[in-house]
């Protein structure tokens, strides 16, 4: 090995979404619009759940959470990016680089199980409604978001400590648009079999366990659908469940296509679309399923734009 091979990564740069220049700017358009929309719907979410009376149930509940996370995850991604598009020089210290995959894995993790509580208290109010508001209560909701977003921050700082206690030597160009465990573990001069089998081990465990509960929940729930008499008693629980179950197809479903491909047809460059859709499009996506399917949060909407143009009306008579 040479001398200077063994010199410590101090920065790593970030070949991003594509390295053709003549793309850098349309990109950039692209993706300023995608994040301009996930801030605006997600934010608009995280209002109307928190000050609408209408709105004060377990389902918006964790529905402004998921908003929550939807948002942070962007904006843990987004910024960096865009400026990326449009400098020369696309580089990220090394603690820079650590914070940003320990704050991606924080919400990634975060919304695969506050996926599957909102999937669970689906199940609850379809299939057990007359206890829904027990089963459901504040405190249970409370302590579920808890111990969601506990279990996310514990499993980000062991994930990114091994992956950060690797040695990173000569090579420090990241094929991808942000710091990703797969593609830093691709640049590691050192021995990466324990940190690439606690990331396999942890993803492959919290799809399992998740997408159990999902599926479980939804099975259940569809059961319950189909042995309703009453079409009209049949079209509304489906309607209860219809934006969640959505959200978890296209979720679930990008997840899937990444992790389940062939290894011979799998890429660094195909993790980086798919990677597009669950840190970028989705969470643009999500509050577009919830709201435009749902007469709650339009009607939501419709009242909070009537009092926000009452109230500017009165200010102006001020």
């Amino acid at each position: 090995m040479a001398p200077g091979n063994n010199t410590r990564v101090t920065e790593f740069i970030l070949m991003g979404v594509s390295d053709l220049l003549e793309l850098q700017i349309p990109l950039f358009c692209v993706f300023l619009v995608i994040y301009g929309l996930t801030v605006t719907g997600n934010l608009g979410i995280i209002t109307l759940t928190s000050v609408d009376s209408r709105l004060q149930t377990p389902m918006y509940f964790f529905l402004r959470h998921l908003a929550i996370i939807n948002f942070s995850n962007s904006t843990v991604i987004a910024p960096k990016m865009l400026v990326n598009f449009l400098v020369s020089k696309k580089t990220t210290s090394y603690y820079e680089c650590a914070t940003q995959l320990g704050a991606f894995l924080v919400f990634i993790v975060a919304e695969v199980f506050m996926l599957a509580v909102m999937a669970y208290d689906c199940y609850v109010a379809i299939c057990n409604p007359l206890l829904y508001m027990v089963v459901v209560s504040r405190r249970i909701c409370l302590l579920l978001v808890s111990l969601t977003y506990l279990y996310s921050f514990s499993t980000a700082v062991v994930v990114s400590s091994c992956v950060f206690s690797v040695s990173y030597c000569a090579s420090n160009v990241i094929n991808h648009f942000y710091c990703d465990s797969v593609p830093l573990l691709a640049l590691s001069c050192s021995d990466t079999y324990i940190p690439e089998t606690i990331v396999f081990v942890s993803a492959g465990t919290n799809m399992f366990f998740s997408m159990t509960i999902v599926l479980v929940s939804y099975f259940n729930v569809v059961l319950s659908i189909l042995r309703m008499s009453s079409s009209e008693g049949r079209k509304k629980a489906f309607s209860t469940c219809a934006s969640h179950m959505t959200a978890v197809t296209v979720f679930y479903g990008t997840l899937l296509f990444m992790y389940l491909q062939p290894r011979s047809s799998h890429s660094l460059d195909t993790d980086k679309v798919a990677s597009v859709f669950y840190t970028l499009v989705i969470p643009m996506l999500n509050p577009m399923i919830y709201s435009l399917r749902n007469k709650d949060v339009k009607a939501a909407l419709r009242r909070f734009m009537g009092n926000l143009c009452c109230s500017l009306k009165a200010m102006q008579f001020l």
